[in-house]
Formats: structure tokens, C-alpha cells, sequence
């Protein structure tokens, strides 16, 4: 029978043995259990466990639900450790509290939906109202910069016939801020480095929410195509248009139609729109 006393009511999970059959041992709420959440471990009560009821880890640990255990008798759920932090959080005080730079929405929004925490759900869906409404009027600042440096290698002319040459090769760095996080998520989405025969998304680059730098190098006369990958040199590709830049021009041109598609405009007075493509410092403003 259940106490009215939240400290002494017990309730059933199932602990697995060594044959993989169950048997059920009684808990009390206030009882520390340990969760092994896609590798991650945390430890919490059963009675923060069973905040929301309804939700599948109320079911999971008030013994609705049959418990999985690792080999350590932790209970193992085989989801995503990383953003697990948040929902406990939120199971110990009913507040979604994420930092500024948070990434993960989507990935939070399918956890909070798996475990069917309804109240998370709701408070997920208020957070991208309140953030679409600070995303409306937005900042892009770009500054360009383009160097010439001589890259060294080795060309394989006959088997264990080797010559050393050498290359001009035109380096450029941009450096991206943007007062809306999401524009440089989008931009991600578009941009692709090419290393060591894959492409890659300039978002795994970034600085913080705010901040990305580009470095990247042209086509070089001559490089096998090994010399890129054992000299780390990245070039950059737009998707899925695969046109790779070559130039800042080329550079400004897609960026602009990226901006542009995503309600920005060239601030008039920096720079002038005659010589926009020319410009080493580049201002976009979006308003809403």
C-alpha cells in the first residue's frame, strides 16, 4: 500500500539479472538512482523522475514500464545523453533554463516529444516563439580578407621518382558576425568545406552562435590532391549548387543570395551598392 508521505512511498522497477529475467524491488521516492542515458551518467530521485505522471519516465520508474540496466545496474536509456541535462533540469524545477548559444533545439524538441514530457513540449514551442521575435531584425557584418602564399610539395613523377615543386596559392579569410544565431545555422546549410575527400558544414567551425570564420584556400596549379589533406588545407563549396569559390566575388555573390533569401538587405550606406562586390567590409541589415 502507498504512503501519503512523498519520502516513504514506495514503488516497483524492475532490476534485471544475470539470466535477463526481471524481478521487481520496491523504492522510495527520495532513493537516488542513477541513469545511464546514452552513455552519459546522471544521478537523480525517483520522485524527480516521476514529476509529470504521464510522461514515459513517470511510467518508467512508478513501475508501469519495464527498466533496461547496463552492466553496471545503472538503468540505460538509449537516447541522447548530451541534451538529457535539460529535461532533468526541467523535471527538477519545472523551468527550461538553455544557454544563449544553444544549438539543439530540434534534437530537444524529439527528446522532450519521446519522453513525452507535455509540459517541456509547451515550454519548447514558447521558446521559438520568443525566439523567432528577437530573430526578426538582425546584423550581418562580413570582413574580408585575401593573402598569396607559396605552398611546397612533392610530385611523384615515375615510382620512387620524386620532384619538388612549388605554387602560388591565394588564401581567404572571412570573418562572419550576425546578431541572428539562425541566419548562420542557415548559412551552414549551404556552405560546405571540402577536407580529406568529404564535405563538411562551416557550422561545425563556428566561433560561438554569433561568430564564424571561413578560412579557405583556392584551387592550386599542380597540388595533388593528397597535398590538401596532409597540408590541411580546406577549400569551400556551396550546396547543392556544388560550385566551389574561387574568389571573394564569387564568395559575396552567394553569400548575398543566401542573406537575401533570408529577408537581408545591403545597408545603404556601407558599402556603396556600386562597389558592393569590391568591398572588403560588407554590412547586411534585415528588418521585420
Amino acid at each position: 500500500m502507498l504512503s501519503n508521505n512523498m519520502d516513504t512511498t514506495t514503488l516497483r522497477m524492475d532490476e534485471k539479472l544475470s539470466d535477463q529475467t526481471a524481478v521487481v524491488r520496491y523504492f522510495k521516492m527520495s532513493d537516488p538512482v542513477t541513469l545511464n542515458v546514452g552513455g552519459k551518467l546522471y544521478t537523480t530521485s525517483i520522485s524527480t523522475l516521476c514529476t509529470y505522471p504521464d510522461s514515459m519516465l513517470g511510467a518508467m520508474f512508478s513501475g508501469k514500464m519495464p527498466t533496461k540496466k547496463d552492466s553496471q545496474g545503472n538503468c540505460f536509456i538509449d537516447r541522447d545523453g548530451k541534451v538529457f541535462r535539460y529535461i532533468l533540469n526541467f523535471l527538477r524545477t519545472s523551468h527550461l533554463d538553455l544557454p544563449e548559444d544553444f544549438q539543439e533545439m530540434g534534437l530537444l524538441k524529439r527528446e522532450a516529444d519521446f519522453y513525452q514530457i507535455q509540459p517541456l513540449i509547451d515550454a519548447l514551442v514558447e521558446k521559438e516563439v520568443e525566439l523567432s521575435k528577437a530573430e526578426k531584425n538582425a546584423m550581418l557584418n562580413i570582413s574580408l580578407e585575401q593573402k598569396k602564399q607559396t605552398v611546397h610539395f612533392t610530385v611523384r613523377e615515375a615510382p620512387q621518382i620524386y620532384s619538388l615543386s612549388s605554387s602560388n596559392m591565394e588564401v581567404f579569410t572571412a570573418h562572419m558576425f550576425s546578431t541572428s544565431c539562425l541566419f548562420l545555422k542557415l548559412l551552414g546549410s549551404k556552405l560546405f568545406y571540402y577536407v580529406n575527400g568529404n564535405l563538411s558544414s562551416v557550422t561545425n567551425y563556428l566561433d560561438d552562435s554569433n561568430h564564424l570564420t571561413l578560412d579557405w584556400v583556392a584551387d592550386v596549379n599542380g597540388l595533388p590532391e593528397e597535398e590538401y589533406t596532409r597540408q590541411n588545407l580546406k577549400r569551400l563549396w556551396v550546396v547543392p549548387a556544388n560550385k566551389q569559390i574561387n574568389s571573394f566575388q564569387v564568395f559575396v555573390e552567394e553569400v548575398l543570395k543566401i542573406a537575401m533569401s533570408d529577408g537581408f538587405c545591403v545597408d545603404s550606406s556601407h558599402p556603396h551598392s556600386s562597389d558592393f562586390l569590391n568591398n572588403k567590409i560588407i554590412r547586411l541589415l534585415r528588418y521585420r
